[in-house]
């Protein structure tokens, strides 16, 4: 009797998935993982058992990035019916996890990437914390690991940050990266949403993406391998997305090129550089100055700094600025009627990349840099775009509200 009620209960299960996935998930979800019943996320529930061993710390010099990390890390269990348990910023170490634990099988896993940053009065500010968390919810929903309450995550990685202050590095350029993660880590191989997952903040301090001076890259235009696609999951950061694109960057790095320039469908639809947002900036067929980059259509994913690009372009109002497609041959065509003015990828670890070179279909693309520079590695816009975003970030210059952070 009990098989035979089992079976009936799996049958009914797929019948009324099959009829509609996306109302079976979310009664699934809303029933599972976001009951009113359960525990929220509660940085005043933080326990403190920092690390007596105080590892050396690194000359500013000697920082690359994502080798070295802080003492401590910050940890928050979760489980189905119950909620989230007690934060706990502990010491840095290895993480205990059973062989059959679903992130290791089927990807359950997400992340974020931020940085702290050490102001000239020794403030410790985060750079719009309020977005990497609210993508980082977003990444957790779109592969079914439970959602937290916002502010309490900035809380407590704020508490994080007070406890590992000196492994902040001074001096602009300079920065603790760090990275929140969300495991999936039920101890099970089958397919189905995990009944228990983990957050952990760990993090690293950095140097400047380009310790002496910018350092143009060339694309290698890539359709053959795709990065993204319509309701797959490159609007969230999880871990699925990244190691597809290693071997494509290989590939590329074999032939002279240090980033894929990620091309979709038959109209090759220009997408991102490499892990970045792609811009350009040129004079389009109207004849006016414009700073272009796809739309968030659901494979582009929501950068914090292109964003903030966007924002401040918005508020110079000195050209246009705009989110839409735009494909090779619109690239090819603005290059042969020299309209390119400059071209860049935009990220958390750089700010910004120039470009100064695409190789599409065989052929290479030279994108203008600074024309009264001969030596620049960036164009002006470029440049300007890195330091507005950094003044606001070592709190130099006043922000838009929300955007420079105090811990």
């Amino acid at each position: 009797m009990f098989v035979q009620r089992t079976l009936r209960q799996a049958v009914k299960a797929h019948s009324a998935f099959t009829s509609s996935p996306a109302a079976y998930s979310a009664k699934v979800l809303s029933s599972r993982f976001y009951s009113t019943a359960v525990a929220p996320l509660d940085a005043s529930k933080l326990e403190i058992n920092a690390s007596k061993n105080k590892k050396p710390l690194q000359e500013n010099s000697q920082l690359v990035f994502g080798k070295t990390f802080s003492d401590n890390m910050l940890t928050i269990e979760w489980e189905a019916g119950k909620g989230w348990a007690k934060p706990e910023i502990k010491e840095y170490g290895k993480l205990h996890l059973d062989p059959s634990a679903v992130v290791f099988h089927y990807s359950f896993e997400c992340f974020e990437g931020m940085k702290a940053y050490k102001d000239k009065n020794g403030k410790t500010r985060l750079f719009r914390p309020d977005m990497n968390m609210k993508r980082f919810n977003k990444s957790a929903a779109r592969i079914a690991l439970p959602n937290f309450e916002d502010e309490e995550l900035i809380k407590l990685i704020g508490e994080f940050l007070k406890v590992d202050d000196r492994w902040i590095p001074k001096g602009r350029g300079y920065s603790l990266y760090l990275r929140p993660t969300m495991i999936g880590t039920q101890e099970s191989l089958g397919v189905g949403a995990s009944n228990k997952a983990l957050i952990f903040v760990i993090a690293s301090p950095v140097g400047p993406y380009f310790p002496s001076g910018f350092n143009a890259v060339n694309l290698l235009a890539t359709s053959d391998k795709v990065r993204a696609w319509p309701g797959g999951t490159g609007d969230a950061k999880v871990g699925g997305n990244y190691a597809p694109c290693i071997k494509p960057q290989l590939d590329a790095n074999k032939e002279g090129y240090q980033q894929n320039l990620w091309l979709f469908g038959a109209d090759h639809q220009v997408t991102e550089v490499g892990t970045m947002n792609c811009f350009v900036f040129w004079k389009n067929e109207q004849g006016e100055r414009e700073l272009v980059t796809p739309d968030l259509d659901g494979s582009i994913l929501p950068g914090v700094t292109r964003d903030s690009i966007l924002s401040l372009a918005r508020q110079w109002g000195e050209f246009k600025v705009s989110e839409r497609k735009f494909t090779m041959a619109d690239l090819v065509k603005a290059d042969k009627e020299g309209r390119i003015i400059e071209m860049f990828g935009a990220g958390t670890a750089c700010i910004v990349c120039p470009i100064k070179k695409i190789n599409f279909e065989g052929k290479d693309i030279n994108i203008p840099l600074d024309p009264s520079d001969k030596t620049s590695q960036a164009g002006k816009l470029t440049k300007r775009i890195n330091d507005a975003i950094m003044d606001i970030q070592y709190g130099d210059v006043e922000g838009p509200k929300g955007w420079s952070v105090v811990v």
